[in-house]
């Protein structure tokens, strides 16, 4: 979700390593041990989970997070809890980073320490406060000075045990006093409206003779300070649960007898100091990134060189591969380029071309596509896009029922575990990979075209190149189905989406032995025994050492690389996009009672949108894709509920709440394309519920009355390849803009090529220059590209800091912020003096 600035988009997204935590304190027990588990957080929303690993005080978590973040947030933080015997959950400790600290980590391994979490530290939000000083002349001719202390509102409090009654107090503090008043408290709502107004007597009065301005002792203000502490009110013994607070010296009046701020709320300061126990550390990898998008317009240039990559001779020559040429490494040019080139249906021609290009450089035909080279990755990355599904509805099945039924497969003698039988087991194992094995040969017309379309010109390109090698089609087509998308897949399910988190180690160990046997299968290797270094491998593998298997394989790679094939399109079968628990509203009649609210298991696919009890329950409401005429978002105050939704059908609304923002925000995204092409899509609906006769946004009292608001855009039809072209420029401008150095770099080795035939120099060695005279071309173009871009940024940069005012609500006062802030303030009123 982008938000808008004007004149461009900025999307936020974040993609985490969660490695290992280590040096855990010890559980207070006989054991020690902990079961611990670790979530990421929005500030304090979790968006997501770990699983839980047993009996460690040193837990290896090894579980990769992805997300775009569809709102603004203070804190990327990370929380350890140790769950206990009776199912409890206990916090141990927290890593929080400042989202402006996100890039001293970026994408390097760093290990950070866990802090104390208490409810003194545990703030989010942001508070709008206005002060004004006055000078007020008593009854008996003296003046005096009076604040007055007006807070308007407060935006992202927390939510606390479900709901949020907020209230604040303002107090003047100094020295020698401290006087406080209370709001009034504003019921469930995160986001109160207080607008109200405390008075304050700053100075004592004084004789009117002196001059009328603010005449008051500066070292006595100096000392004065508001202080506004957020509290939510509680009906729980032992009292209300603190928000955070804010600290203004009164020394900002300096200048102004009024100001008007938005401020970040703080933690307490209540001079503790932490404790100094260690609480171990946690290892993370992030990766945070922001792109700024402009209009279509401005990417003209960019984005027309290189889609027209495929067209040109030769290839290495192309604007899309020369951003191969300068990344540090190929994937990272692999990941946009791919993205932008199937947005505008170009993938399948460029990736013909320099697949076709390095077959001609290749020797041997045993080594063909096994190196990391732009073709192969922008291969993976094409598979990873267009082929999810596919694998979803392949392997799912089989994976999961492996995952539960924890059948012992283990084949090496030496890992046997007391009681196992080896022939058992590898009759286990047997039966897995023959079940693997066949769903995999038999899914040929359910292979997405794009990916049939790019193995068929690779098999092309191998055929012609080594004629003599019969093997060769199929082998160059295999070591990327095979070895570099099922048997990954098989391998790390939790990386495909095929399991929501690492396997155990017996499950996982399992999946290693079947993926091992599945790509050698695939591989049809001639002798089997060498391609394996364990002989208990070699032994098992005897089981298939039939031309039955061989055949499968053949005649799957012929399936799928052939250009006449059947149209997947065609093929009636679900395929299961999302599921999980949410929480949703009866859609009877019943208008009060928190009742209503039921927690059930939805399941989407491509024909249908149901909920269930749980998992694997007979359906109890099924709403055919072609029924729903909109997806949108439920406004807040409908039920005074977070992150709902609503499904609108013929006859009326579904209203689900999610767990969090980004659960809503893909759950939205998801319903949305897969009933794109739906006839009878409205093209307005009601942001709010309808309740008590009428509803909430337009007051309109029928329940079939036509909708108040536009719904939102439209969303491409084609669910596997959600893609904004516009982002995926924007981010290949950068990587050119990151490596400008090498750019350069490749314009002096296309300019000592032309004019040296010789010996290449060293330096020049790493780039790939097949014609200096028409690299050197592309090159000058995609550079003014990138400096125009750069100067358009920098413009946008330049007019958004001169309209963006400390203080803002879009720019909030921050802790270390606010000081720095103070202390300009002052060294003005000194300057000026």
């Amino acid at each position: 979700m982008a938000v808008e600035e004007e004149g461009l988009r900025v999307f936020q997204s974040v993609k985490i390593k969660i490695g290992e935590a280590k040096n855990l304190p010890s559980y207070p027990g006989p054991t020690k041990m902990r079961d611990c588990y670790c979530t990421v957080n929005l500030d304090q929303e979790e968006v997501f989970r770990t699983k839980i690993v047993e009996k460690s005080l040193c837990p290896f978590y090894g579980e990769d997070f992805y997300c775009e973040i569809p709102r603004s947030f203070r804190h990327l933080s990370f929380y350890i809890f140790d769950r206990d015997v009776f199912r409890r959950d206990s916090i141990i400790g927290k890593v929080a980073i400042r989202k402006e600290d996100l890039q001293k980590y970026h994408n390097r391994d760093t290990w950070f320490q866990l802090q104390h979490v208490d409810a003194d530290s545990e703030v989010q939000g942001k508070v709008h406060l206005e002060l004004r000083l006055s000078e007020v002349i008593t009854d008996t001719g003296a003046v005096c000075h009076k604040l007055a202390a007006r807070i308007l509102e407060c935006q992202g409090l927390p939510i606390v045990n479900g709901q949020c009654d907020p209230y604040a107090t303002v107090t003047l503090a100094g020295p020698f006093r401290s006087e406080a008043k209370k709001t009034k408290v504003k019921k469930k709502t995160n986001n109160p409206q207080f607008d109200e107004v405390f008075y304050f007597e700053v100075t004592r009065p004084c004789s009117y003779s002196k001059k009328s301005h603010f005449d008051f002792e500066e070292e006595d203000v100096d000392k004065l300070e508001i202080r506004v502490d957020l509290w939510n009110a509680s009906n729980l013994k032992f009292g209300d649960e603190f928000l955070g607070e804010l600290r203004i010296p009164l020394k900002v009046l300096r200048q102004s007898s009024c100001y008007e701020a938005w401020y970040f709320l703080q933690p307490r300061d209540n001079g503790k100091n932490p404790k100094p126990d260690d609480l171990g550390s946690l290892r993370l990898n992030v990766v945070y990134t922001e792109d700024h998008v402009f209009s279509s317009n401005y990417y003209s240039p960019l984005r027309d060189l290189l889609l027209k990559s495929a067209d040109v001779e030769p290839v290495s020559a192309s604007a899309a591969h020369i951003l191969g040429e300068v990344c540090r490494e190929k994937q990272e040019a692999a990941v946009p380029l791919v993205r932008l080139l199937l947005h505008y249906g170009r993938v399948v021609p460029f990736i013909s071309a320099i697949a076709s290009a390095e077959v001609k450089r290749t020797q041997d035909p045993n080594t063909i596509f096994r190196g990391n080279s732009l073709a192969s990755k922008c291969i993976d990355e094409t598979m990873k896009l267009a082929g999810m599904h596919y694998l979803q509805v392949t392997l799912k099945p089989t994976i999961e029922e492996i995952c539960q039924s924890h059948r012992p497969c283990e084949i090496d003698p030496v890992k046997l575990k007391d009681g196992e039988n080896l022939e058992n087991n590898m009759e286990n194992l047997r039966q897995y990979v023959d079940r693997i094995f066949t769903v995999i040969t038999k899914s040929g017309v359910s292979c997405p075209t794009v990916m049939c379309d790019i193995f068929f010109s690779l098999r092309e390109a191998a055929a012609k190149r080594f004629q003599d090698d019969p093997d060769v089609r199929y082998t160059a087509v295999s070591s990327f189905i095979f070895l570099r998308f099922f048997a990954p897949a098989i391998l790390s399910p939790n990386l495909f989406q095929l399991t929501p988190h690492h396997t155990d180690p017996q499950t996982s160990r399992t999946l290693t032995l079947i993926s091992k046997t599945i790509q050698t299968l695939g591989s049809l290797s001639k002798s089997k025994s060498a391609s394996f270094k364990e002989s208990y491998m070699a032994t098992f593998y005897e089981f298939f050492n039939e031309q039955k298997y061989a055949d499968a394989v053949k005649n799957f790679l012929d399936l799928i690389s052939s250009s006449g094939r059947r149209d997947p399109r065609s093929i009636e079968q679900p395929i299961l996009l999302k599921e999980g628990f949410m929480i949703k509203r009866a859609q009877g009649r019943k208008r009060f009672g928190m009742k209503n609210f039921k927690k059930r298991w939805f399941r989407l696919t491509n024909h249908e949108f149901t909920y269930q009890k749980s998992k694997g329950d007979q359906p109890l409401c099924c709403i055919p894709i072609e029924n729903i005429l909109a997806v949108e978002r439920l406004e807040e105050e409908s039920f005074r509920m977070k992150n709902m939704f609503q499904v609108i059908q013929p006859e009326r609304a579904l209203y689900i709440q999610a767990n969090n923002c980004v659960e809503a925000r893909d759950w939205i995204d998801v319903l949305t394309k897969v009933s794109q092409r739906n006839q009878q899509r409205l093209s307005v609906y009601h942001p709010s519920a309808y309740l008590n006769g009428h509803w909430l946004c337009c007051r309109a009292s029928s329940d079939t009355a036509a909708g108040c608001s536009p719904c939102t855009g439209g969303l491409p039809a084609n669910i596997q390849l959600d893609i904004d072209g516009d982002r995926e420029t924007e981010r290949i401008y950068s990587l050119f803009s990151s490596y400008m150095g090498k750019l350069e770099k490749m314009q002096e080795a296309c300019g000592s090529k032309s004019v040296y035939d010789g010996p290449e120099q060293e330096e020049y060695s790493t780039f790939l220059i097949d014609d200096p005279q028409e690299t050197y071309k592309t090159l000058k173009q995609v550079i003014t590209s990138v400096v125009a871009l750069e100067q358009e940024h920098a413009q946008h940069r330049r007019d958004k800091f001169k309209k963006t005012r400390y203080g803002s609500q879009e720019h909030p006062i921050g802790d270390k912020s606010f000081q720095n802030y103070i202390r300009q303030q002052s060294e003005v009123s000194t300057h000026s003096m």
